[in-house]
């Protein structure tokens, strides 16, 4: 989930002085070495150090980070997924608010599955925290650069404002394995930033923030959302949608040809360190 410069600047800034020095000081918050440099350079604070975690965890936050839209992108993520999601259903990486439970409603009526990956333990711990004890749904973790899935095991998966916190290699390389586990035919949804109108106040005022708080973000004011996908699947768009004078997007496409480069292993079974944790 992203944390935007508004939620960064406002709530976060004061506090990376003090918590600088002892980002990963406990083992219940994360193995540093399992976390990738960019996240642990940039987003600890955030996602993997344990105050970041209880802070952001808060349905108002969220909706105020993303200036008040937050209820509008995930009821549009939900529309674009279905009403009911039969089969298996894939959610790269954990985030705050309460999408992830609205998803596992629609899994649990529809007899599906809800599977969910993300590379810091400590936001699976939060997620199994948020859902209800009967939810169809394994939380494994698991680098979304390198999913260890197999080829077309789901049909459909969301990427929920992931993209825009990765290097573009990184991100090129999530969207490959994205499109390599879903199924031909399957859907893919994104919701991410995007480049706002030219009107749009924040376009003018946010390009200094971005580029000191999120600095990979711009990219997406940059270029348009083709330029990440695998070359396979340029042509497979099916909608996209802008919200809030274009500062934000829902991008979705299908599924097609395998795009596996060679073996994927199935996911390691549940462990006792709650690093991977089974709600079901």
């Amino acid at each position: 989930m992203s944390i935007s410069p508004l939620g960064s600047y406002l709530l976060a800034g004061a506090r990376r002085t003090r918590l600088a020095s002892r980002p990963c000081e406990t083992k219940e918050s994360v193995d540093c070495n399992r976390v990738p440099s960019y996240l642990r350079a940039h987003y600890w604070w955030a996602y993997i150090h344990p105050f970041g975690v209880k802070l952001f965890e808060r349905q108002w936050l969220v909706n105020l980070i993303l200036w008040g839209n937050y209820s509008r992108l995930r009821d549009a993520a939900l529309t674009e997924l279905g009403e009911l999601l039969p089969g298996t259903t894939l959610q790269v990486a954990c985030v705050y608010g309460d999408l992830s439970e609205r998803i596992g409603k629609r899994v649990a009526i529809a007899h599906g599955r809800l599977d969910v990956v993300d590379v810091v333990p400590i936001q699976l711990q939060n997620l199994r925290g948020k859902l209800s004890a009967d939810t169809p749904a394994r939380l494994m973790a698991m680098d979304s650069a390198r999913l260890q899935l197999p080829d077309h095991s789901y049909d459909r998966a969301l990427v929920f404002f992931l993209l825009h916190e990765q290097p573009a290699n990184v991100r090129r390389r999530t969207l490959r394995e994205v499109f390599r586990v879903v199924k031909p035919g399957g859907k893919v949804v994104i919701v991410d930033y995007a480049r706002p109108r030219w009107w749009h106040p924040l376009r003018y005022l946010w390009w200094p923030v971005f580029a000191a708080l999120e600095p990979f973000a711009l990219d997406f004011w940059r270029q348009d959302m083709e330029t990440w996908l695998p070359p396979t699947h340029v042509n497979r768009l099916c909608l996209r949608s802008v919200f809030f004078g274009g500062l934000y997007q829902l991008v979705s496409l299908r599924g097609g040809i395998a795009l596996s480069a060679g073996p994927h292993p199935r996911p390691p079974p549940p462990t006792a360190d709650a690093s991977v944790a089974t709600a079901s």
